[in-house]
């Protein structure tokens, strides 16, 4: 069985700390992003410095990991299409099993846990599905393409059939076609 030598910015060391519950160490690094995480109409783009506080904890079962991820999300608005760039806090925990022990999803490996999975997979879920600029975004018209602001209302557009009525109503331009008194009727 050959073991890979683990190296990188989400490697952590645990040496001192493996079977020996109640010992921990915490650790605070800035790393830039590998690679473009997300998908979706916004991402963490490659380089982008992703704020790392880690907690190393050691039990019984294992390293219990908690970190804590500060970054930023850049891509476009779900509703109006301009850019927008956004901070992004995400948490997580995950238990790293010592190997040859109980079935886990994660195993220090070497007297290291690696958590670049963790972190990307944490970051790349709490991205949101539909992100916009603003909560209150308008959006596009739906006839023009133009971006609408927030004040502005789109119109709908009148049914010709309808479009005789709203001359006579008192709100269009001030003025309202009524009828002459000739044409009512007297009680």
């Amino acid at each position: 069985m050959s073991r890979k030598h683990l190296n990188g910015p989400f490697v952590f060391p645990v040496r001192d700390i493996v079977r020996h519950p109640g010992e921990m160490r915490e650790h605070r690094v800035e790393v830039a992003s590998p690679s473009k995480w997300g998908e979706g109409l916004v991402s963490v783009a490659e380089g982008e410095i992703i704020d790392l506080d880690v907690r190393l904890e050691s039990v019984h079962e294992g390293i219990l990991v908690s970190a804590q991820i500060d970054t930023e999300y850049t891509g476009v608005c779900g509703r109006c299409l301009t850019d927008i760039a956004q901070p992004l806090e995400v948490e997580f925990q995950e238990l790293f099993g010592y190997p040859g022990e109980e079935a886990n999803d994660f195993e220090v490996q070497d007297d290291h846990v690696d958590l670049e999975t963790l972190v990307r997979d944490s970051i790349v879920l709490s991205l949101p599905f539909q992100p916009v600029c603003q909560p209150d975004c308008p959006g596009l018209d739906p006839n023009t393409g133009e971006r609408l602001t927030s004040d502005a209302v789109p119109e709908a557009p009148v049914d010709p059939r309808w479009a005789a009525l709203k001359a006579l109503t008192p709100d269009h331009d001030g003025e309202a076609v009524r009828p002459a008194a000739d044409d009512t009727e007297k009680s």
